[in-house]
């Protein structure tokens, strides 16, 4: 149980080291895009390998497809929530401006949340199968988070964010992560198998539906059209781990 805590809380980690570097250290914006672009190729990964393809082995077609549907369109609806609060720029440094509102700054905040959750819950959850924590789904989540605390720093500290402000978030954020893998491992250990499948296909919708209306416009933005490339290396890393 505590290690589906340990292991949310080590790949939700990465945003805080995301976030010491954009607070510390100068990074080129086009590094930032090519690191998201490799973590979207490795989420496409695992979600494809890792959620949707055990959700049809366990639960089947019926199960997973209504899972997945219903997993992005409820991200989709947060996703316009958030973005109408100031969240729309949260993976975007390019976008942040000095001077912006308190409430930019907490739904970037409320919008990194939001994208943790699943992720985690899962990751979680793949300590059910009794082979250990799912290495794909660790890379993919800790990759991916690392271009996110960069860019949503530099959006809060446009916003005047002070930097242990800025830490603590994160750290919430962090802490956060840790509790929504423990509660995927509790919660998903107690359901039958159609409604597991149906839960796991419910992530992997919310997760290709981030993938696709933040991190891959902001990845081809910041680092141009060599990102297809870097995204495809990363969706091979992913299926080699998964081998």
């Amino acid at each position: 149980m505590w290690t589906a805590f340990m292991w949310g809380g080590i790949s939700a980690s990465a945003v805080v080291i995301g976030a010491l570097a954009a607070l510390f250290l100068k990074i080129p914006k086009r590094v930032i895009g090519w690191i998201m672009a490799f973590g979207t190729g490795t989420l496409i990964g695992a979600a494809s390998f890792e959620l949707i393809g055990d959700a049809l082995n366990d639960g089947g077609i019926i199960p997973t497809a209504i899972g997945f549907t219903a997993g992005a369109v409820v991200y989709t609806l947060f996703d316009l929530l958030i973005s109408s609060k100031g969240g729309a720029g949260r993976k975007r440094s390019a976008h942040s401006k000095p001077g912006g509102s308190s409430q930019s700054g907490l739904g970037i905040f409320a919008g990194t949340v939001m994208d943790a959750i699943p992720e985690s819950i899962m990751l979680g959850a793949s300590l059910l199968t009794g082979k250990g924590v799912s290495v794909v789904l660790i890379v993919s989540i800790f990759v991916s988070n690392i271009p996110e605390g960069l860019s949503s720093t530099v959006g809060l500290r446009g916003n005047n964010y002070t930097k242990s402000r800025i830490i603590l978030m994160w750290l919430g954020v962090l802490l956060i992560s840790a509790l929504a893998a423990l509660c995927g491992y509790l919660f998903l250990e107690q359901l039958p198998d159609e409604m597991a499948a149906a839960i796991g296909a419910f992530a992997g919708g919310g997760i290709i539906a981030m993938i696709c209306s933040t991190m891959m416009p902001e990845a081809f933005e910041e680092g141009g059209p060599i990102v297809g490339f870097i995204a495809s290396m990363g969706l091979l890393v992913s299926l080699l781990l998964d081998l």
